[in-house]
């Protein structure tokens, strides 16, 4: 029997195909740790729906939180930015170059450095905002679905839990290769 291959935007679910990836026998003494390399699938999958939906408002995958950024703190250095997104400062500046030709962003000179400017959002940064955070109520609604509020609570708790272990001997593993 000779099996079709997927089109490109053909998602598992609507290929009747299974949603996780198999774990291996060798994985079976770290069934978390398998759970998080899966997760890098996960974040692809949201990562492609969140695209799909910005891409309606004008906006890149990674552009809305520049903005809510923004939105929260006001006018920030492009490095403040960075270091906010955890990101590098090649992303930031196309992230920001595009923002600004879009017309949701300008520079500013920063009053308190000469050699900074002030990044901030313009005045179309009022319907913008009402945008991304209906695209992030629909994409919280595609990521959730057929979770009861208590799950939800309690994957984000997880989550939130596992980031800080991984953070925590990240930093610990760094402090240890310093010292020798």
């Amino acid at each position: 029997m000779t099996q079709s291959t997927p089109e490109a935007g053909d998602s598992a679910v609507e290929m009747g195909q299974e949603a996780t990836v198999p774990t291996p026998g060798a994985a079976r003494g770290g069934p978390v740790s398998h759970a998080i390399f899966r997760l890098a699938r996960l974040a692809r999958l949201h990562r492609m729906f969140a695209g799909q939906l910005l891409r309606r408002i004008g906006l890149h995958p990674g552009q809305e939180l520049v903005m809510m950024h923004l939105w929260e703190l006001g006018p920030q250095r492009q490095a403040d930015l960075v270091r906010l997104m955890d990101s590098d400062a090649a992303t930031m500046t196309r992230t920001v170059r595009r923002l600004e030709q879009a017309g949701f962003v300008r520079r500013r000179p920063s009053p308190t450095d000469k050699r900074a400017s002030l990044i901030e959002p313009t005045a179309a940064r009022h319907a913008l905002r009402r945008e991304v955070e209906r695209v992030w109520s629909r994409l919280e609604e595609i990521s959730t679905a057929g979770l009861s509020d208590d799950e939800s609570a309690a994957a984000l708790r997880t989550l939130e839990h596992l980031e800080q272990n991984l953070v925590r001997a990240t930093a610990e593993h760094t402090g240890a290769e310093t010292a020798d």
